[in-house]
């Protein structure tokens, strides 16, 4: 019997798209079964080829998450922080009028009233040394840090950096299980991201998407005030994650979970594993970290910041540059004004490297030595200038 024109394009498309065509086209070739009979060779190669696209995958390709899972969670802790929070005078007692009838000594002073938060952490070491995020225990000097089989200890707070967002805490234990750690600077976008933490209190809970994005500045992510390069991800992090590692799917951890954007959904961010590692080396030995810092306020530019500028009477210089890095303001008594730094100058180079943008300015500056000879390529006045500034320990309360 011979085919119709419709019959034989679904016989040749099959054909054509082989195994993996198998079940879609299995059911279509059901539903035409009114139509007329097909020769019987093509149920025969469509059943074939059903069977190969349903075989079962080895175990290693459908369990690799629930491996991982299994493998880091015991290394993955929970910490219950509280601190004491002032509260000011209430209001209505701050006005004359009360404190005339009332006299000060009868009015309400500062309350303190306990703020209590939980996050998590990970083991880094099998004798206690514990990484988690700044914010979680900042305030405090000791946490109450739970295992996943139910032990609990009371942790030391060693050291907190602001800057990056890293803590890390000391519980006096041994033989505890331990994280692997990978490299983020390996990562490309779409891979596997799993993300294990204690979200809104419930302990070890595990969530998994794919590496959204690499080397978000922290102005993207809304922490302006920090100098970390995040990792995007549409793992689902939520408040008590914090702390928590991000893995590949090795289990190996390449982040630490830290962000999440208020204004948006699907979107959380994690400190780098290289930075976070870096950072809690020298927490751990010091108990603090001293951070490179040049003392200088820039602008990546644009055409639009050019002419922005160049329209500003009140500036001090011209613009002849829509690329490169402006220094807008040079600090007093800082590094940058000791070496010869000035307002108008463009940056080409930090270290030998080309930037274009200022987070590629700050990740130089943060990846060299307080005291140690950094040189700054200029672009001043139609001529390249290079200079050797020896960067100062970053103040506290103060920007870039």
């Amino acid at each position: 019997m011979s085919l119709s024109l419709k019959q034989l394009t679904v016989y040749l498309t099959l054909l054509g798209l082989g195994a993996g065509a198998g079940v879609l086209g299995s059911t279509y070739l059901t539903n035409q079964q009114s139509e007329g009979n097909l020769p019987q060779i093509i149920p025969a190669i469509l059943e074939q080829s059903s069977e190969q696209s349903l075989s079962p995958l080895p175990d290693e390709d459908l369990n690799f998450i629930a491996k991982a899972a299994e493998q880091v969670g015991p290394s993955v802790v929970r910490i219950d922080a509280a601190r004491e929070v002032a509260q000011d005078i209430p209001e209505p007692f701050k006005n004359p009028f009360f404190r005339r009838f009332f006299g000060n000594n009868d009015v309400p002073g500062p309350e303190h009233r306990v703020e209590r938060g939980t996050g998590s952490g990970f083991i880094l070491t099998s004798d206690g040394r514990i990484v988690t995020n700044a914010h979680v225990v900042e305030g405090t000097k000791t946490v109450k840090v739970t295992l996943k089989d139910g032990r609990t200890f009371e942790g030391k707070v060693l050291g907190v950096d602001g800057v990056t967002d890293v803590a890390v805490v000391k519980i006096e234990a041994k033989s505890l299980p331990s994280v692997k750690l990978g490299k983020a600077e390996n990562l490309i976008p779409g891979e596997w991201a799993i993300a294990i933490g204690n979200p809104l209190g419930l302990d070890n809970t595990v969530t998994v998407g794919i590496i959204s994005a690499l080397g978000r500045s922290s102005s993207q992510v809304g922490v302006p005030d920090k100098r970390v390069s995040f990792i995007q991800t549409d793992a689902a992090i939520n408040p008590g994650n914090s702390g928590g590692p991000l893995l590949n799917a090795k289990g190996e951890v390449i982040g630490i979970n830290t962000a999440i954007r208020a204004n948006a959904q699907g979107l959380g961010f994690a400190i780098p594993i290289e930075t976070a590692q870096r950072i809690a080396n020298q927490l751990f030995s010091t108990g603090r970290v001293q951070h490179p810092y040049l003392g200088i306020q820039m602008v990546t530019l644009t055409p639009d910041i050019r002419q922005e500028i160049n329209d500003d009477n009140e500036a001090g210089f011209k613009v002849n540059q829509d690329k490169g890095v402006l220094i807008v303001r040079v600090v007093p008594n800082s590094p940058a004004q000791r070496a010869g730094i000035q307002s108008g100058d463009i940056i080409q180079k930090v270290g030998g490297k080309s930037v274009i943008s200022s987070d590629q300015v700050q990740q130089q500056v943060e990846a060299s030595q307080v005291g140690a000879e950094l040189e700054i390529e200029l672009f001043r006045q139609g001529r390249i200038e290079k200079l050797t500034v020896l960067p100062g320990i970053f103040p506290t309360q103060q920007s870039e």
